[in-house]
């Protein structure tokens, strides 16, 4: 499943069309507007999402509104969660470092200049 929601994350368009469906849901039409492409090329990307199990199609008559699947999306974010975690902790001990840095470059500076 992550590989192929990753696969269909990374077309410009379909990103778009999920951000949009994260305001709800829509139809081909609403989707489409934004965009300067066919409706039929907006309708490939929708199935590649749908395939990828990132949305889902609920059939209310004749319209066919798109909706994002809320577990599909909360799997990705938990699998982007762990690595988040590790460069937040990885950033932390930059942050300190270059802190240690800079108070030693400050003392070294006022050094400098009370030796003058």
């Amino acid at each position: 499943m992550l590989d192929q929601a990753f696969a269909a994350l990374a077309d410009p368009t379909r990103r778009a069309i999920i951000a949009q469906l994260a305001d709800g849901e829509a139809t081909v039409q609403d989707l489409a507007r934004p965009f300067s492409i066919s409706q039929p090329a907006i309708s490939r990307h929708l199935k590649v999402l749908e395939e990828a199990g990132l949305i889902e199609t609920r059939v209310d008559g004749t319209a066919r509104p798109r909706r994002l699947k809320p577990e599909a999306v909360a799997e990705l974010w938990d699998w982007l969660g762990q690595y988040r975690a590790l460069w937040e902790v990885r950033f932390r001990k930059l942050d300190a470092v270059l802190d240690d840095m800079a108070r030693e470059a400050g003392t070294s500076a006022t050094k400098g200049k009370e030796d003058q």
